[in-house]
C-alpha cells in the first residue's frame, strides 16, 4: 500500500522540534507534518528568524524527512487572526509543504450567533488566492463544531474549489463528532484529502489518544474504505497521549516506533 506516511510534529508538544525530527527518523519516517499553532506547539513559526528557520531545513536534510504537510491551526471565522494564517500560508510555502491543516474553530459570528455552513463557506473562500498563489492545499479539519466528516463535507462543497479538502482525523470524529466511523466515513469519503491517523483510547470525552494500534479505532476498516475508492490521500500520525501528557521523550518515541511497526505490520511501504 503505497502513500505518503509522515508523522506530525505535535506528538512531541512540549519538546523542541530538533528532538521531534531526531524521533521521527529514528523510528523509520521519511515524512513528517511541521506544526505551527499558536501558543501551543511552535516548533516552526513565522516569527523565528530566517537563520533558525534555514537550521530547521538543515536538520530536515540531516534527518531525511520531507516537510510534506504544516499544521497551521488558526481560528479561520476570527477575520483578526486571518493574518497569522496567511503568515502559516507563507511558512509552508517556504518548506515547500503541499498541505496546509488547520481546524475552522469556533462558529461564530460577533453577535454570537451560530454561523451558517454557508458563511464558514464564505470566510474559507477569501483563503483561495493565497492558496493559489503559494500552491497550497488546505485541509480543513474534523474539530470542534465541525466534529464529522457530513458536516466538513457540505462546506468542503460549498466552497468548491480542487484546493480545500477534509483532513479526516479518526479520533476527533468520535471524541468531537460522536459518530460512527464507518458511516461518517462513507458520507464524506470523496472530499477527504489528508488524514490524521489517531487513535482512541478511554470514554469517548476523555483525553486518551495513544500510539496507534493501542486503542479500539477500526483502522483496517478505514485503510480498507479508502482502497475501495480509490482514495490515495497521505496520512500524518498524531498521538496526544493523555490530559498528563507523556512522561519523557523517550516515551513518544517509543509511540513514535510502535505505530511505525503497527502500519508496517498492516503491509504499508514506510
Amino acid at each position: 500500500m503505497d502513500r505518503i506516511i509522515g508523522v506530525n510534529s505535535n506528538c512531541y508538544h512540549g519538546y523542541s522540534i530538533e528532538e521531534a525530527l531526531e524521533g521521527i527518523s529514528r523510528a523509520g519516517f521519511h515524512y513528517v507534518e511541521l506544526t505551527a499553532t499558536k501558543g501551543w506547539t511552535e516548533h516552526v513559526f513565522p516569527s523565528m528568524s530566517f537563520e533558525y528557520l534555514n537550521s530547521i531545513k538543515s536538520k530536515l536534510k540531516e534527518t531525511n524527512l520531507i516537510p510534506f504537510a504544516m499544521s497551521g491551526h488558526c481560528n479561520l471565522m476570527d477575520t483578526d487572526r486571518i493574518g497569522d494564517f496567511i503568515s502559516n500560508i507563507k511558512l509552508a510555502a517556504f518548506f515547500n509543504c503541499e498541505y496546509i491543516v488547520s481546524s475552522i474553530g469556533e462558529a461564530h459570528l460577533a453577535d454570537k450567533a451560530v454561523a451558517t455552513n454557508a458563511e464558514v463557506a464564505g470566510h474559507i473562500k477569501d483563503l483561495i488566492p493565497y492558496l493559489e498563489e503559494y500552491d497550497l492545499k488546505l485541509a480543513l479539519e474534523v474539530h470542534g463544531d465541525h466534529g464529522t466528516g457530513v458536516i466538513l463535507k457540505e462546506i468542503v462543497d460549498l466552497v468548491d474549489s480542487p484546493g480545500v479538502t477534509i483532513n479526516y482525523d479518526t479520533a476527533n470524529a468520535i471524541f468531537y463528532g460522536n459518530v460512527e466511523i464507518e458511516k461518517d466515513l462513507e458520507a464524506c469519503i470523496e472530499k477527504i484529502g489528508f488524514m490524521h491517523l489517531k487513535d482512541k483510547a478511554g470514554a469517548r470525552k476523555e483525553w486518551d489518544f495513544p500510539a496507534l494500534g493501542k486503542g479500539y479505532v477500526d483502522f483496517p476498516m478505514i485503510f480498507k474504505k479508502l482502497d475501495e475508492k480509490g482514495n490515495r490521500c497521505p496520512f500524518s500520525i498524531e498521538i496526544e497521549f493523555t490530559r498528563e501528557g507523556p512522561k519523557s521523550l523517550a516515551e513518544i518515541d517509543n509511540a513514535i516506533k510502535e505505530s511505525y511497526d503497527y502500519l508496517k505490520n498492516l503491509g504499508f511501504k514506510l
